[in-house]
């Protein structure tokens, strides 16, 4: 039986867990945080991830588990709606579309695979040696092994993409926006509507999320000297400075959250791109090989990514194997990478002018596609 290491517990690493099983392969699953994260944006299950989840017998739980949003308000300083419009696409007959909270879906995803799938959490890579016949893993806690196979599914920081391909500078490029978020700590006034106010370059929302709502900031900046994406206090401060003198709406309010946050999500939206996904027996997946955005459809790439892999190793030798996923997924990558800048131009306009632009256009879409208060449609 083949031995695969997975570096990442998250949506990718827990997908690619539960097929290599199904396909007869023993797993170990790596993972940094001391057990599955609580918290998490909301994010989409739809396209090519929609056969995957459904195949795994997962969609019974995954609805129960979905947001009830079906719109969007923008909103002006004094909390009046702009627009509103409808969010997602039209959902033809038989078409699975899921917006779901990240953590929920990445913790259904584990308990699927839980059974047959070996996890250690608390722990992470140190050290990698590859040879022609498998790879020697040196871990921080646990005792050093060797798998026939490695993969990389551990996000845009990923540890596994930085020992075996090199520094994160030679394949992540920031893309000139930031995103924090953070719970609010009780469910949202309306469930149905995610709330957007703007600025020129910034953007403060709340998502209602499914029962606790979500406070959400984006904005734009070039990228920090030294940034430390695990270093929380530094990223408090980068919101609060970013918003720093800004009245309107419910921003002072949601900034006093942050202050007092024992804990913020913080990213650079960033794009991943590297020439080729594998090095002999390492193999990346998701956000680690090819982070396009952090606007919601990753998780459905990642979903999609670790089944094509998954497959793709079923049918035979690694090398053959990890060419045959990467020439399938990087066409579906590729698509959402040249679209990142368009929907950052949507969601956070630089100037006055676009921002007048986007509201007018969100006008003319809800005159056409109106999004009526109140349950969503059957899925």
């Amino acid at each position: 039986m083949r031995t695969v290491l997975v570096s990442g517990g998250g949506i990718a690493g827990n997908t690619l867990a539960w097929w290599l099983a199904r396909h007869g392969f023993r797993s170990t699953v790596v993972e940094r945080a001391a057990g599955q994260r609580s918290s998490g944006a909301p994010v989409d299950v739809r396209g090519p991830a929609a056969p995957v989840v459904e195949a795994m017998g997962l969609l019974e739980p995954l609805r129960a588990a979905a947001t009830s949003v079906t719109g969007a308000r923008l909103v002006d300083a004094a909390g009046a709606t702009v627009a509103r419009f409808p969010m997602g696409f039209e959902r033809p007959a038989g078409r699975t579309e899921l917006e779901i909270p990240r953590a929920d879906l990445a913790a259904i995803l584990h308990r699927a695979a839980a059974d047959e799938v070996e996890f250690r959490y608390d722990d992470t890579i140190t050290a990698l040696t590859a040879d022609t016949g498998g790879v020697d893993v040196t871990f921080a806690r646990g005792e050093p092994r060797r798998y026939d196979l490695v993969v990389g599914a551990d996000g845009l920081h990923s540890t596994v993409r930085r020992l075996a391909f090199g520094p994160a500078a030679e394949y992540v490029r920031h893309l000139g926006v930031w995103v924090a978020g953070l719970p609010l700590g009780g469910p949202a006034d309306d469930p149905h509507d995610v709330l957007l106010y703007n600025t020129p370059g910034r953007l403060a929302s709340v998502h209602p999320a499914r029962g606790e709502a979500m406070a959400a900031f984006i904005f734009r900046g070039p990228m920090v000297d030294g940034f430390d994406h695990r270093d929380v206090g530094r990223h408090k401060r980068l919101v609060v400075e970013a918003y720093q003198g800004e009245r309107g709406w419910r921003v002072p309010e949601l900034l006093d959250r942050v202050r007092a946050a024992d804990d913020i999500y913080f990213d650079s939206v960033s794009r991943v791109h590297l020439s080729c996904w594998s090095r002999g027996r390492i193999v990346l997946v998701g956000d680690a090989a090819s982070c396009v955005s952090l606007f919601g459809e990753g998780s459905s790439l990642a979903i999609a990514g670790a089944h094509t892999l998954a497959e793709a190793l079923a049918g035979g030798e690694h090398g053959a194997a990890f060419r045959r996923y990467e020439a399938v997924h990087r066409r579906r990558t590729e698509l959402k990478r040249r679209a990142a800048r368009y929907v950052a131009g949507l969601l956070v306009p630089r100037t006055r002018v676009g921002l007048a632009t986007r509201d007018a256009a969100a006008r003319a879409l809800a005159r056409v596609r109106p999004a009526t208060p109140g349950p969503p449609p059957a899925r």
